[in-house]
């Protein structure tokens, strides 16, 4: 009779169970999130989209447009 009257673990069972998913939804969620930050993904699974100003205004930069060409885009974008 070392255990006790019951010879099982009782409750601790019930315990160690839940921690032990409480575990290893820790190490999965970091895992997760881990993953998201790398990749850059927010969770929606798509890329934030520009604008079409702000695309405008990277080809302008790039030297892909004229200024001209840009004010023209960006009066017709108004």
């Amino acid at each position: 009779m070392w255990w006790g009257y019951d010879g099982g673990m009782g409750w601790w069972v019930v315990f160690g169970g839940l921690w032990m998913l409480f575990f290893w939804g820790l190490i999965i969620g970091l895992v997760v999130w881990s993953v998201n930050r790398v990749t850059g993904s927010h969770g929606n699974g798509r890329s934030v989209e520009e604008t079409p100003r702000e695309i405008a205004r990277k080809r302008l930069a790039r030297g892909e447009i004229t200024t001209e060409q840009f004010e023209e885009l960006r009066k017709t974008l108004q």
